[in-house]
C-alpha cells in the first residue's frame, strides 16, 4: 500500500496498552497509519491523553470531550474543564461526545444540554465534533440542527446506521466514521457504502474496541485499520490505495491537519 492511513478514533490512553504502548505505535506506523485521533473520554482521562500525545507528537493528536455515558446531573459546570484546557493547548477536534440510551434513557435531558455546551464550544474554537450517537440518532441529530452554526462540522463517530440517516448526517455537514463493524458477517454496512460517496467517509479502529475480523473478540489497535481499508475496497471495488488517498485526504480536511 503505496498510500497512508488515518486512524480518527483510538483510546490507546486506555491501560490496555500500559504494557506494550511502544509496540502498538510501531505497529501502526509500519502498517500505514500515520495520524492517530486520540479522544479523551471523561475529566480523568484528558491528563493521560494529552501525555500520550506529547509523547508521540506528530502521530497522536487529542480531541476533548465528555462521553455522553459520563455525564452527571451538572452537565455544564462538568463541562468547564474542557474550557479551560483549550485555552492552554491545540486540540485537533472536540469529543467524543453525543448521546447514548443503550445504557441510560433516563439521562437523556443532561446528556442533550452536554452536547449542546459541546456543539457551542467546537463553534467558539473553530473545531469539528467527534459525535458518539448510540440508539439516539433522532435525538443527536435534532440537537445538532437545533444549534448548528455556519462552522459546525465533524464525524458520526462509529456509525452503523441506514442510507436515511447517513443522508441526514451529510446533509448536516458531517461525515461517517467506519470501523471495524463494517467487518462483521451481520453488518448492512456492506449493502449502504456503496449508495455513498467515498469523499463522506473516514476510517477509524476505536481500539480498544470493535477490533474488525480476523481480530473480532481481540484488543483492538491502530494497525487494523488497513482491514477495514481493505473491506472497503472490496465494498467499493476500487484499490486499498484509493481507499487510503480519499479518507486520509477526507481526514486531513475536516481535523485540518
Amino acid at each position: 500500500m503505496s498510500n497512508t492511513l488515518i486512524d480518527t478514533h483510538a483510546h490507546i490512553f486506555s491501560h490496555e496498552y500500559e504494557n506494550d504502548l511502544e509496540t502498538v505505535i510501531k505497529n501502526s506506523i509500519a502498517s500505514g497509519v500515520t495520524k492517530i485521533i486520540i479522544p479523551n473520554i471523561n475529566a480523568d482521562s484528558i491528563l493521560p491523553m494529552i501525555e500520550l500525545c506529547d509523547a508521540y507528537p506528530g502521530i497522536c493528536f487529542p480531541a476533548i470531550g465528555i462521553h455522553p455515558t459520563d455525564i452527571e446531573s451538572s452537565p455544564v459546570e462538568q463541562i468547564k474543564c474542557l474550557e479551560k484546557e483549550l485555552l492552554k493547548r491545540k486540540f485537533i477536534a472536540i469529543g467524543e461526545t453525543g448521546i447514548d440510551l443503550y445504557w441510560d434513557k433516563s439521562n437523556l435531558s443532561n446528556q442533550i444540554v452536554a452536547l449542546s455546551t459541546h456543539i457551542k464550544l467546537a463553534s467558539s474554537f473553530d473545531l469539528p465534533l467527534i459525535i458518539h450517537s448510540r440508539n439516539s440518532f433522532q435525538e443527536t441529530i435534532d440537537t445538532i440542527v437545533t444549534h448548528k452554526k455556519s462552522n459546525t462540522r465533524g464525524v458520526f463517530h462509529c456509525f452503523s446506521g441506514t442510507y436515511k440517516e447517513a443522508c441526514t448526517i451529510i446533509e448536516s455537514g458531517f461525515l461517517l466514521g467506519i470501523g471495524g463493524t463494517v467487518t462483521f458477517k451481520n453488518s448492512t454496512l456492506p449493502d449502504i457504502l456503496p449508495l455513498i460517496d467515498l469523499k463522506n467517509i473516514v476510517l477509524e479502529t476505536d481500539s480498544p474496541y470493535l477490533a474488525p475480523i480476523p481480530y473480532r473478540g481481540k484488543r483492538n489497535e491502530p494497525a487494523y485499520i488497513k482491514d477495514i481499508a481493505r473491506k472497503i475496497s472490496d465494498i467499493y471495488t476500487i484499490s486499498i490505495d484509493e481507499v487510503a488517498k480519499i479518507t486520509t485526504e477526507n481526514a486531513n480536511i475536516l481535523f485540518n491537519f
